[in-house]
Order: structure tokens, then C-alpha cells, then sequence
């Protein structure tokens, strides 16, 4: 299949209950600031324009990311495309000079300064989909919730969304105020959201929104060993399921994704993909996934995905990956919905 030079615009769904109308496939753009190694602003902005072209219309982005500067960086792009756009950020997560600390607050007080930055950040007047990034248990749904609920109220937000928490605590949130979407990991190597999470979405009308469906790229075989292969402040070099053994033991559990791959003529990356999306009629709910890219051509082949459909019998060859997985998504898994399964 041509995976870089089809530019037929991707099918819209409707993002949760009275949610806003976006493309079946979104855009994670957290790697054009940080995480993922070295960035070239004109490679990104060019990356960019081709959402537009694609028809990939949600635009998730959060406050933490290169400490605002993603926001930053993104503010021209959604000038030019404002009514075009679904734009996302989150808020929730400190940073500080001490690149080790890493702090969640989701008190009222935080969230009125936090939209307030992301406003300016990103040069808009109202967020379009504005998403708790991490829970802290020690502030109640009804107070964070309730804070958020107010700059709906206010105009200043338009939709409200969680990210890895499990189904109790999004059931908890709902009754405060409607959810629209929840994001959080899921791809054919972490399928943790499946554990409550699907479930309490599908039946309350919540959007998934999956980040990292490709595995922060190793179902996509562009490497096997982040220690040795990767450079820089790439922080996939200190990620349990990348690095020594845990590392060559998920490499090998790409064979049957490449088998899939060769059938269709696809991309490993574009059956990752592919899985993703059909989780929607495997669970009955709307499933967006907004894998990150600073290429033209990978975001061209990523949409592409989009168009294909696994057979039952490709589905079950692809069943069991997530369970043979070694190692855990994060160094410190304690802020992840995983954790509090």
C-alpha cells in the first residue's frame, strides 16, 4: 500500500458523548519539544502542516512539555488552523530544576493558574479539550472535577478529559461533570487500560484517546536496544522495556507483527496502528489514538493505518504480545492507573 504519498483526508468519528467531531486518528506532539532525542523545527512545522492535509484534527499537546515550550511552539500552527483544529493540553504535572522530581497537583488553585498559562501559551481564548495529565489521590474528583467544571462554565475549556486512571476513579470524575475523553497507554504492548478502564469508558460514552500506540516506536523496528541505539536525552534509554535483556526479548516478539505487516503490504508501525483503532468495535467505543511524529512521511503513513483492516485471524496471532512483555512502561510506575489496579 502507498504509506507516504496518499494525502486522502482520514474518516471523522465523534470524540465521547456531545464531544467535538475529530479525525479517527490524532497527533501526539510531545515528542517536537523533548524525550525522543534532538528536534528540527522546520522537519516539525512541516510535520504539522501535514495534519492539516491529512485530515488528523485533534492536536494533543500539554503544559509539561518542554515546560510550555510545546505550547509555544504549537501556537502558530493553531493561529493558522484554529477552525480546522481540535486542540488538546493537559495540566498536572510539575517540573523543576532537579530533573529527577517530578510533582502532580490537581488542587483548584493549580488548575485556575495552569488554564490560565496554557491560554496564553498556546494564543487562544478556550481550550478545546483540557485533560487532568495525573491523578493525585489526595485531592478529591469533586474538588479537582469541580474546579474544572467552572472553566467550562466560564468559557474557558470546552471538554474535559482524564489521563491513566482507572474505571472507578473515571466513574467517580463523571458524576462530578462529563468526561469526554480519557488518555492513556495502549498498544500491543500495554493493554493495562483494558483492566477497568475500557469498560467504565464504553459504558459511561468516554472517547479513548491511546497515547504511545506505537510503543514510543519499537513496534515500529526502528530499534532494538535504546541503550546503544538511541542518543542523546532520549528518555526511551532508561525505560525498563528497552533497555538489557528485557529489550531483546521484546524484539522478538515483533515476528508475527511482521508477518501481519508482509500480508498487507503495510509498515510494522501501520499494524500497531491498525490493532489500535479496531480496538473500537472490539470494545464498543470511540478510539482515537495520537501517535507523535517530527516526519512528513511517517505522519503520511501513520494516517494511512487508518484504511486497514486485521482479519480475525491476524487479531489472534496479535493477541498475545502484550502478555509476554518484559519489563514495566515507566522506571517508576507509581503515577500510572497500573499501579492502583
Amino acid at each position: 500500500m502507498n504509506t507516504t504519498g496518499n494525502t486522502e483526508k482520514i474518516a471523522e468519528v465523534t470524540l465521547g458523548t456531545g464531544g467535538p467531531t475529530v479525525g479517527v486518528q490524532g497527533f501526539g506532539a510531545m515528542g517536537i519539544s523533548e524525550f525522543y532525542g534532538g528536534t528540527d523545527e522546520t522537519a516539525a512545522r512541516d510535520t504539522l502542516e501535514a495534519t492539516v492535509e491529512a485530515g488528523v484534527t485533534l492536536i494533543d499537546t500539554a503544559d509539561v512539555y518542554g515546560r510550555g515550550a510545546n505550547e509555544t511552539f504549537l501556537a502558530p500552527f493553531v493561529a493558522a488552523h484554529r477552525d480546522g483544529i481540535t486542540l488538546a493540553t493537559k495540566f498536572g504535572i510539575e517540573r523543576s530544576d532537579d530533573p529527577d522530581f517530578r510533582g502532580i497537583r490537581n488542587d483548584p488553585a493549580y488548575i485556575r493558574t495552569a488554564v490560565e498559562g496554557s491560554l496564553r501559551r498556546l494564543g487562544v481564548d478556550v481550550i478545546d479539550l483540557y485533560y487532568m495529565h495525573r491523578h493525585n489521590p489526595a485531592v478529591p474528583f469533586a474538588e479537582s472535577v469541580g474546579a474544572l467544571a467552572e472553566l467550562v462554565a466560564a468559557g474557558k475549556v470546552k471538554h474535559l478529559g482524564l489521563s491513566e486512571v482507572t474505571g472507578a476513579e473515571l466513574r467517580e470524575a463523571h458524576r462530578v461533570h462529563p468526561i469526554t475523553a480519557l488518555q492513556s497507554e495502549w498498544s500491543l504492548f500495554s493493554r493495562d487500560t483494558e483492566t477497568s478502564a475500557v469498560a467504565a469508558a464504553a459504558e459511561l460514552g468516554v472517547a479513548l484517546v491511546p497515547y504511545s500506540p506505537l510503543g514510543r516506536g519499537f513496534l515500529t523496528g526502528s530499534f532494538t536496544q535504546a541503550e546503544t541505539e538511541l542518543k542523546g536525552a532520549d528518555m526511551r534509554r532508561s525505560q525498563p522495556r528497552f533497555t538489557g535483556d528485557n529489550a531483546a526479548r521484546n524484539a522478538a516478539l515483533l515476528e508475527p507483527v511482521r508477518t501481519v505487516a508482509a500480508a498487507h503490504g503495510a509498515t510494522l508501525g501501520q499494524i500497531a496502528l491498525a490493532w489500535v483503532q479496531q480496538r473500537a468495535q472490539a470494545h464498543g467505543l470511540t478510539v482515537v489514538p495520537i501517535p507523535g511524529t517530527r516526519s512528513r512521511a511517517r505522519l503520511l503513513e501513520n494516517a494511512a493505518a487508518t484504511r486497514i483492516t486485521l482479519t480475525p485471524g491476524e487479531l489472534a496471532i496479535l493477541e498475545p504480545i502484550a502478555g509476554r512483555v518484559a519489563g514495566d512502561r515507566y522506571p517508576d510506575m507509581s503515577a500510572t492507573a497500573a499501579a492502583r489496579e
